[in-house]
């Protein structure tokens, strides 16, 4: 309760649905996994990995105890994905069984990434539109270091982007898929050294130097 801030979640869980089959929400507590369980929920996708921990321990506890399966699929807050975790959420909507909730610390960051990939590999619609899932009205906060999470999307957007009017890259990347892009094309040491030199340049001209 007070060392992961349960106390903050007791009463708001930002708790959204996604589609009819999928929602999500900040760290559930043991009595919030037993009314998802009442509401029909069969499965948990947990973002912030197994941990020795007491949040995690009681939510695998009461998973256990309400016949919920719990899937552990680890992601950061302040880094590019990985090629391997973004291949990793496409096999876990493909084989999950649904409803099903997402949830990290917050559901605001982690939640709003694997929600980003959920709409498009599960829904079909295109990144443009489903970057919408990270947006302040989850509580992201897309001027903060979390803000790479949308930056590894808009850095596909800017590469390969389908979009006939926006400008589209002319390079080797450009008129790809975006599973296309993540498996010949993306390298998350360049995305997140990319933002980071934006990012830090942003807060000395911004901040520090408070230029206008």
């Amino acid at each position: 309760m007070w060392s992961d801030h349960g106390f903050l979640r007791a009463a708001f869980q930002n708790f959204h649905w996604i589609s009819p089959e999928m929602a999500r929400a900040n760290q559930p507590s043991p009595k919030q996994i037993a009314r998802y369980a009442a509401q029909g929920f069969k499965t948990i996708i947990n973002l912030r990995g197994d941990k020795p921990t007491g949040y995690y321990l009681l939510e695998k506890e009461a998973c256990a105890r309400h016949g919920l399966a719990l899937i552990d699929a680890p992601l950061g807050s302040r880094e590019a994905p990985s090629v391997a975790r973004v291949l990793r959420a496409k096999e876990i909507f493909e084989t999950i069984a649904y409803p099903a909730l997402m949830h990290c610390k917050s559901g605001a960051d982690r939640a709003g990434l694997m929600a980003v990939l959920y709409v498009h590999f599960r829904q079909g619609r295109p990144i443009e539109e489903a970057v919408q899932q990270l947006d302040l009205k989850y509580l992201h906060v897309k001027q903060g270091k979390t803000g790479v999470l949308g930056f590894f999307f808009d850095t596909y957007l800017r590469e390969a982007s389908l979009r006939e009017t926006s400008g589209a890259a002319n390079g080797p990347s450009a008129g790809k898929s975006f599973l296309d892009w993540v498996q010949t094309d993306y390298e998350p040491a360049r995305v997140q050294a990319a933002f980071m030199g934006q990012w830090w340049a942003n807060t000395l001209v911004d901040k520090v130097l408070r230029r206008e």
